[in-house]
């Protein structure tokens, strides 16, 4: 009942920046809490940032100061600026969104198709 669909993926050389984008829609009555998660080949799918619906942050250590996660509450829409990219950034990004959907009591995840990015000169 809820879509996910996410965009901006590309490649980008070393130190270039990304803006990914992700927009939810369907039977959504309001978004709760909104995350980006990366797997890089060979590796276990780790938390890159999340934000909640009081605009209060989370970061991983190796991304802090590097990306910005953001929202638009009106479009149901989160963002990842990327700046100062560099090749261990390579991974499939996905969004994350907890909704609830129909009911208010019904609080719910829902997963992004994943979008590539892959940073190399």
């Amino acid at each position: 009942q809820v879509q996910v669909v996410e965009s901006g993926g590309g490649l980008v050389q070393p130190g270039g920046s990304l803006r990914l984008s992700c927009a939810a829609s369907g039977r959504i009555i309001s978004i709760n809490t909104m995350g980006w998660y990366r797997q890089a080949p060979g590796k276990e799918r780790e938390l890159v940032a999340a934000i909640t619906s009081g605009d209060n942050t989370d970061y991983a250590d190796s991304v802090k100061g590097r990306f910005a996660i953001s929202r638009d509450n009106a479009k149901n829409t989160v963002y990842l600026q990327m700046n100062s990219l560099n090749p261990e950034d390579t991974a499939v990004y996905y969004c994350k969104i907890k909704a609830y959907s129909d009911s208010y009591t019904l609080l719910r995840s829902y997963w992004g198709q994943g979008t590539q990015v892959t940073v190399s000169s």
